[in-house]
């Protein structure tokens, strides 16, 4: 590709305008005091080296400029003198580091720039101005709300900390109006950090409300003798000069003079200049990890360029395989290459139920086809047509299609898909997998992209593939709604035109394809090949077969609880409104709200900003904790409605009829801390806090013969925690088999283990999990039913029993504080957000995140790893077991009765063995007819 054709694939990316002196200031709090090796302070420079880096990467930036501020006064002073006159003294450690934070960026071969007698603000209106002229998008890296005037349709903001976009929606939810009217807003209620005067009385809320009744400030201050409210009136007539000054001072200028063309934010990484830096400045430790990172970026750079071609010419070269000839050239081209992407084209997003339509394939980035197998033709709407018409009646230029029969085309494909000397890269590979189980077709080996991207990056973005191919290969693949409509008239695969579905089908292997080149080269750079190759690849199949065995669910039992719901819940509701004095409607929040709070003068009745009273679970448990019936009641009745709702009810139409089972999906690249979640249904958050709960169970049945068997992990993220912590008390008990709750009792309560009673050992058990979680002294208070001091008294006394978990709880946080993510004990990244975040509430949760994050996280990986060597031994030894449910840390098995003894215990076995721990992990076995029995 030549320079020309370079550049004008860049010219569509994105400006990324940073703001340094944000970055400067996160930079300098966000870590310790560090020197480099001439004694020059240097953490706001390491600091501002890594949130770079990690800008360049994350968002695969192509065009990047740093702005500063050249000087503190400005043209501003000359309107207003003592504008910024009340900021504080800069730290004296942090004014050494400003000219080495502007060499960092020169190092990284960016655009450094700053202009005298402006503030970065202005440059960065004036460039956000220059792009949106140019057709480009701006994207301003800032949470500064003096930017925040700068919003609409073309540019946006990124808090680079919290890793979060920041739009229109974001400006209305801070001001209460839109970008528009910011500016107005910051004129009324001025800045005591800047000293931007505004108006004495005003804040930011009243400022939005007058902005909003009378349009713009200039509108107000000429109508302020309407104002009722008397001071409001009279300061608006007193100070409207000043409200005027500083709307100059606070209006960002977008024409000011540019120091660097747009045309000149091309990131051009020099490894050997920023190496050198880096090494001047005594950063060996992050060295390694900034170089991998850079080499990621320049590859995703060489990836936009190489395959940014025009989108419709990119479909249009995908191939259309109408013969057995065309398509055993495609496998043979797999088998030489010994790797394809692929891809299954169906009627429905739920395996069980679809049908196959069609197959993509792709065995060099660029080059792909699409293999038509189900589609119904327009002249009979029969699959079975294969002679094709002489055109195609939506487009005569183009030529309609043929249909390989399907037997004949799965026969050709079988062989490559099952041969051990072919990698198969699929993106949610899972469902794929099923769909070939339907024509009897194992595919393996398997890898995927959806799952390799959660690897190397967590939570830090989504999974899915058009955001991906956005994201990291600068494409927009088609998407479905553009392809099949919307809504009532949103046609299946198989009505879709086959010239259309190649189009469609084939680019989605291709991106496959692609990011799989991408992502793969990553594990071995940032240390995750092991997590990937030894649990999350292995864990593929192992899912697909525990959703396309799904579990047996008797409609009977659920038809019987539902109706005794029913039941209940009219006897609940006649109560309710006997107690209330007359009818309404429960279900309803503000009648609710007025009945109890209104009419009934219940205490802690708290009104929302809409004015109807809160009726949420805090407000009324306390309420029903006091005695009054009518609130119990109420519960009740919410608790059993979601019962019957969600699930006696739901349940019953979610039994695949073909099976008489219940297929749940598992997602494998959602959560944080590893963990599989469940959807459609979510059988993980089957209810069992209730007797009515828990008889919910007994609906999820074994086959005849057999037996369901519930094994489970015995308090592991105890034991994990006792074993990461290093806590010896905790090992001693864990090991000896002692009763951990009782042994915490004896030592925070200072009593003899035998004389631990069982409201003591309640209390230890709330304490031991709780701190876990990372519980405060009010939470604990309100578990205990004491008061927040001697809650505070209780934790403080069990940490100075158990002072190597003080420690550890100290150290997740500050490395989550350094590096953004804790680890698990078998390599894990957990993305911890918010952990330098100024605000107490956020930074707490995310403090409590980093203590529990990595104890959780490694509990998710020793199940999954068993999981792998479970299905293993099952397929090996030819078991009559299925392992049908995977819940937090219990796993579902069904068995052939006279089975039982055989295989539990090698089930066990595995499971508590799966790691070697200096702590032993044990699990508990049930057994019964129905879930509910065997839990």
């Amino acid at each position: 590709m030549n320079a020309a054709a370079e550049k004008k694939i860049l010219d569509k990316e994105p400006l990324y305008l940073v703001d340094g002196s944000s970055f400067i200031f996160r930079a300098y709090h966000a870590l310790p005091p560090l020197t480099n090796p001439q004694g020059v302070p240097v953490n706001a420079v390491l600091g501002f080296a890594n949130m770079l880096t990690k800008l360049l990467t994350d968002q695969n930036a192509h065009c990047v400029a740093v702005i500063f501020d050249a000087a503190r006064a400005n043209y501003r002073n000359d309107i207003y003198p003592d504008y910024k006159a009340n900021r504080s003294e800069t730290p004296e450690d942090l004014v050494p580091q400003f000219p080495l934070i502007r060499d960092a960026v020169r190092a990284f071969n960016l655009p450094c720039i700053e202009l005298e007698g402006y503030e970065a603000d202005d440059l960065i209106a004036t460039y956000a101005r220059l792009a949106r002229e140019a057709g480009r998008k701006a994207i301003i890296v800032s949470s500064d709300k003096d930017l925040m005037q700068l919003i609409n349709d073309d540019v946006t903001m990124f808090d680079a900390m919290k890793n979060k976009m920041i739009g229109h929606d974001e400006v209305i939810e801070k001001f209460g109006l839109p970008p528009k009217n910011v500016v107005d807003i910051q004129a009324l209620s001025g800045d005591s950090v800047d000293n931007v005067p505004g108006v004495p009385g005003i804040g930011v809320k009243t400022a939005a409300q007058l902005i909003e009744e009378y349009g713009d400030l200039e509108t107000l201050l000429e109508r302020a003798h309407e104002i009722k409210q008397n001071k409001r009136r009279e300061n608006l007539i007193e100070f409207k000069e000043q409200a005027l000054i500083s709307k100059q001072l606070v209006r960002l200028e977008d024409h000011a003079p540019v120091p660097v063309a747009i045309d000149d934010f091309e990131v051009k990484p020099d490894p050997d200049k920023l190496v050198g830096f880096l090494k001047e400045q005594g950063f060996r430790t992050t060295l390694a990890r900034i170089e991998s990172q850079l080499l990621t970026h320049q590859e995703k750079r060489e990836t936009l360029i190489q395959t940014h071609q025009d989108a419709d010419e990119l479909r249009e070269s995908y191939a259309c395989v109408e013969t057995a000839e065309d398509l055993q050239h495609w496998v043979d081209a797999a088998m030489d290459a010994g790797i394809v992407a692929f891809d299954t084209e169906t009627t429905s997003l739920t395996p069980a139920m679809a049908k196959l339509v069609g197959v993509s394939l792709c065995v060099t980035p660029g080059k792909a086809c699409y293999i038509p197998l189900g589609h119904i033709t327009q002249e009979t709407g029969d699959t079975d047509l294969f002679a094709a018409p002489t055109h195609d009646e939506k487009d005569p230029e183009r030529p309609a299609r043929k249909q390989i029969p399907m037997d004949k085309a799965l026969a050709i494909l079988k062989p490559m898909l099952e041969s051990e000397a072919v990698l198969k890269i699929a993106h949610n590979t899972k469902y794929d997998l099923q769909m070939f189980y339907h024509h009897g077709i194992n595919v393996h080996p398997v890898t995927d992209t959806m799952l390799l991207s959660y690897v190397v990056d967590g939570t830090a973005h989504g999974h899915g593939m058009d955001e991906l191919s956005q994201t990291f290969l600068g494409h927009t693949p088609m998407s479905f709604k553009e392809l099949a409509g919307t809504g009532k008239n949103q046609k299946t695969f198989d009505q879709i035109d086959i010239n259309d579905a190649t189009a469609y089908a084939a680019e989605d292997a291709d991106m496959t394809r692609r990011l799989y080149d991408l992502f793969y080269p990553r594990l071995p750079q940032e240390k995750l090949t092991t997590l990937y190759e030894r649990i999350e690849r292995p864990l593929i199949p192992v899912i697909a077969r525990m959703e396309w065995e799904g579990i047996k669910v008797d409609p009977l039992i659920l038809k019987q609880m539902s109706a005794d719901f029913e039941q209940k819940l009219g006897d609940l509701e006649t109560a309710i409104h006997k107690q209330a004095g007359h009818e309404f409607n429960i279900a309803s929040p503000k009648q609710m709200g007025e009945v109890l709070f209104g009419e009934m003068g219940l205490p802690g009745g708290k009104k929302s900003k809409t004015g109807a009273y809160s009726t949420a679970q805090n407000v009324l448990e306390p309420l029903a904790a006091q005695g009054h019936k009518i609130v119990e009641d109420i519960l009740e009745w919410r608790g059993l409605a979601k019962l019957k709702s969600t699930y006696t009810d739901a349940l019953q139409d979610q039994i695949n009829p073909r099976t008489g089972r219940i297929h749940t999906s598992f997602s494998m690249a959602v959560t944080n801390t590893g963990r599989l979640s469940s959807s459609d249904p979510n059988l993980q958050n089957s209810p069992i806090r209730t007797e009515d709960g828990r008889k919910i169970r007994t609906a999820f049945i074994a086959e005849s013969g057999n037996k369901i068997v519930a094994i489970d992990y015995s308090q592991i993220e105890l034991r994990l925690v006792a074993e990461m912590a290093g806590i010896e008390a905790l090992k001693k008990a864990f090991q000896n088999n002692q009763d951990i709750h009782a042994s915490t009792a004896s030592k925070v309560f200072n009593t003899p283990l035998d004389e631990v009673s069982s409201e003591l050992r309640r209390q230890a058990k709330a304490i031991n999990f709780g701190i876990i979680y990372g519980i405060s002294g009010w939470g604990l208070a309100k578990q205990l039913g004491t008061d927040p001091g001697t809650a505070n008294e209780i934790i403080k006394n069990y940490l100075a029993q158990l002072p190597e978990l003080q420690t550890f709880m100290d150290s997740q946080k500050a490395f989550a504080k350094k590096h953004g993510y804790v680890e698990t004990l078998l390599g894990r990244k957990c993305t911890i957000s918010g952990i330098n975040d100024k605000n107490f509430s956020v930074r707490g949760f995310a403090e409590r995140q980093a203590i529990n994050a990595p104890l959780q996280g490694t509990a998710a990986d020793i199940i999954k790893k068993a999981m792998v060597k479970i299905d293993a031994v099952i397929r090996d030894e030819n078991w009559p077991v299925k392992m049908l449910l995977q819940v937090h840390d219990e796993l579902i098995f069904e068995i052939p009765e006279g089975d039982i003894d055989t295989y539990v215990p090698r089930i066990k076995d595995i499971m508590e063995n799966i790691v070697p721990l200096s702590v032993p992990l044990t699990v508990e076995a049930g057994v019964g007819d129905n879930w509910a029995q065997a839990h």
